[in-house]
């Protein structure tokens, strides 16, 4: 299995910390970024052998430094698209073609978004796709409207199978939000592209989600924890005093 994470957005909401520098990198605690986290919990997968962060033009010498730093117990690689800006971005779906197409890539995935910060164990997710063998997606009951509005969101059945998904939904119709983490058999792969020569949104990744859903057997995961999407400064202020305080 190789693991993809998704680094590769101008983080506009972050500037002008993410103006120069990206997101992913920057510090929760002291001298560990928020990609770091997401690694701890990569490495404790074992059928992972590879990981692929794929970045853009702006921010990729900062990543290849972090990497070359990191001896990490599995391999990485940076992968730069060669955009440059908001408005030339290959967006997520664009962005995991084109690393499946660099590096050749023919085997089962997981991918994660490089800004999300976590707390449940990869390896429950883990144990969760081995049982149902299908795409799986990660999942959580919100209370809050106006977050799911910002989430794709999930109608399931009784056997969590996913019957219906909508990304950012003007009206949701289930409180079942999906976070930005998928594991996709390698079957699925080839799907990547036809969905993009289709002409459907290459953005968020949830839009590609969709797609699946209509076309294979879906399942939502359901984890146990929390999950953070750092994207402003106010979210990125807030796992920072709350990890702070965690380690008091």
């Amino acid at each position: 299995m190789k693991c993809i994470l998704l680094c590769a957005g101008y983080a506009t909401r972050l500037f002008p910390l993410t103006e120069n520098f990206p997101k992913a990198l920057l510090e929760i605690e002291e001298g560990k970024p928020l990609l770091d986290y997401i690694l701890d919990e990569v490495n404790t997968i074992e059928e992972i052998d590879s990981v692929y962060v794929v970045t853009n033009d702006r921010y990729a010498k900062h990543f290849e430094v972090w990497a070359s730093n990191k001896n990490n117990t599995k391999p990485i690689t940076v992968l730069n698209d060669h955009t440059t800006n908001n408005e030339n971005r290959l967006g997520g779906v664009g962005d995991l073609n084109y690393t499946i197409e660099q590096a050749n890539i023919d085997e089962d995935i997981i991918v994660i978004a490089g800004d999300t910060l976590f707390t449940y164990k990869l390896q429950d997710l883990m144990d969760y796709y081995k049982q149902v063998k299908a795409p799986v997606a990660v999942t959580k009951e919100l209370d809050d409207i106006n977050l799911l509005r910002r989430f794709a969101v999930a109608k399931c059945d009784e056997n969590n199978r996913i019957i219906d998904l909508v990304e950012k939904p003007a009206n949701p119709e289930s409180n079942v939000g999906v976070y930005a983490t998928y594991i996709y058999p390698k079957e699925i792969l080839k799907d990547i592209k036809k969905y993009l020569e289709a002409g459907y949104n290459p953005d968020a990744p949830g839009y590609f989600l969709e797609y699946v859903v209509r076309n294979y057997p879906t399942y939502a995961y359901k984890f146990l924890g929390e999950c953070y999407d750092v994207g402003t400064h106010e979210s990125l202020n807030e796992v920072r005093t709350l990890y702070k305080n965690m380690g008091k």
